[in-house]
């Protein structure tokens, strides 16, 4: 079931655009890593500037999109490479 949700994931994950290239988050290859277990889903997001202004927004997209897929009960956006990586992590996940 994993990979099968996984995949979903990565779809819905094609719906969250950059405002300002109008490319998705998987077209920009943005996304590391989708992992799923027992419905609980961690999503590895690496803003394309350490310093991206939009990051918290895009984060919270992320999010919102993976829990809309059938099957996940629980989604951890986790932002890496961002200078406010940690502050993202914490307001995204809580």
């Amino acid at each position: 079931m994993g990979k099968e949700i996984e995949d979903k994931v990565m779809e819905a994950l094609k719906t969250v655009m950059d405002p300002e290239t109008g490319m998705s988050m998987v077209e920009m290859q943005l996304i590391s890593k989708v992992a799923e277990a027992d419905g609980d889903v961690t999503i590895e997001f690496i803003p394309s500037s350490p310093m991206c202004p939009i990051a918290f927004y895009l984060a919270q997209e992320i999010k919102e999109a993976a829990q809309k897929v059938g099957g996940v009960k629980k989604v951890r956006v986790e932002c890496k490479g961002h200078m406010m990586e940690e502050q993202i992590n914490k307001s995204v996940n809580g």
